[in-house]
């Protein structure tokens, strides 16, 4: 079992206006050039700037509402943000794609039967999107900062008779992924949950934290097209004109529940996929962005290693967000952010520990 070595803390300090603490539902995060550090929660429908003011620590918090760049299928619903990457002066977040059956709180017995038998879609789960970041800020339409003549604009995945996106219209006929999404089982039961997004040049990598299938999880790869101002289409990237390729992993029986480039290889923090307690580690899959077409890789192979155990505890500490971050001069070094912090990450109401530790 690999060793897990804590390089340090960074403190994340919120300036405290929303309506629940935002340093309780982290699920995302990534770093734009400038240092400026984003995080994204699964409970809202805003993204989160926050500027580097003292070695370690981040604030100056700036809140962006997702709809002022591009179209939601409404204005109510959460996106639930489970992947965020930057590239080429763009931002880019990505929902769970998952469909959902309320907890049961143990008050009213009829009532807990009914969300038991009740399956739910949240429309603005299915959003896969990119907005233009130039300097510190968001913008719906602006020009390239290195290009004055070319325009930059936010754009999302084409929908569908608005209620689900290409995506997921060419998926429903997969033979590994198309029973679960035509379904609609439950991202907590083994359904389809997207988790984990990492994006480099052309290539779009999307994590699955469901469905894993005799204890091999899935990354889908695709690429996109903008066919007019704000909407984004798959490209055909396969040999038979396929739009994604599916790449299997096999993480012990884990999920993905998020993704990160570390130069060619691709680090995956992998974690139960139902609605478990469970530790969590981070595999990397070497050479992960040289696969022509589909793949299989697993430990055995040599192309699929452990690289961290991740603290865990029971009820607490679901790391969600990966990015890295160089710290006290180690240049290959992981930051890693937690929903449902432990309260000894919790400095104050507002504020919040992440932890960054070294890679090998």
């Amino acid at each position: 079992m690999p060793e897990s070595f804590l390089l340090s803390r960074v403190l994340i300090r919120f300036n405290g206006k929303a309506d629940e603490p935002l340093g309780q539902d982290l699920s995302a995060a990534a770093f734009t050039p400038d240092g400026s550090l984003w995080v994204g929660s699964d409970e809202t429908r805003t993204l989160e700037r926050l500027s580097p003011i003292e070695p370690n620590i981040f604030g100056d918090h700036q809140q962006f509402f997702v709809k002022n760049f591009i179209d939601l299928f409404n204005q109510e619903g959460e996106i639930d943000i489970e992947g965020m990457d930057y590239a080429n002066n763009y931002l880019w977040i990505i929902g769970s794609h998952s469909t959902k059956r309320k907890k049961v709180k143990g008050k009213d017995l009829e009532k807990d039967l009914d969300k038991l038998a009740t399956v739910e879609r949240e429309l603005n789960r299915y959003v896969l999107a990119r907005i233009p970041v130039v300097g510190k800020e968001l913008f719906k339409v602006c020009s390239h900062p290195d290009n004055p003549d070319k325009k930059m604009t936010a754009g999302c995945l084409q929908k569908i008779n608005d209620n689900t996106n290409v995506l997921m219209e060419a998926l429903k006929e997969d033979r590994h992924i198309g029973h679960f999404i035509k379904s609609s089982i439950p991202s907590k039961e083994n359904g389809f949950d997207i988790e984990g997004l990492a994006v480099r040049g052309d290539k779009i990598f999307i994590g699955l934290r469901g469905p894993v299938l005799r204890g091999w999880a899935l990354i889908l790869e695709i690429e996109v097209e903008e066919t007019e101002p704000g909407i984004l289409t798959l490209k055909k990237i396969g040999k038979k004109g396929e739009q994604y390729k599916k790449h299997f992993v096999n993480l012990n029986g884990l999920g993905v529940r998020e993704l990160c480039l570390d130069g060619e290889d691709l680090l995956i923090l992998a974690g139960p996929t139902m609605d478990l307690e469970g530790a969590l580690r981070v595999f990397r899959l070497k050479n992960g962005l040289d696969h022509p077409e589909n793949s299989i890789s697993g430990q055995e192979e040599g192309d699929l290693e452990v690289v961290l155990d991740l603290p865990f505890r029971f009820g607490s500490d679901h790391a969600e967000g990966l990015a890295l971050f160089p710290c006290l001069g180690q240049k290959n070094s992981l930051m890693v952010v937690y929903d449902s912090p432990d309260e000894n990450r919790i400095l104050e109401p507002h504020s919040i520990f992440a932890d960054v530790f070294r890679l090998k």
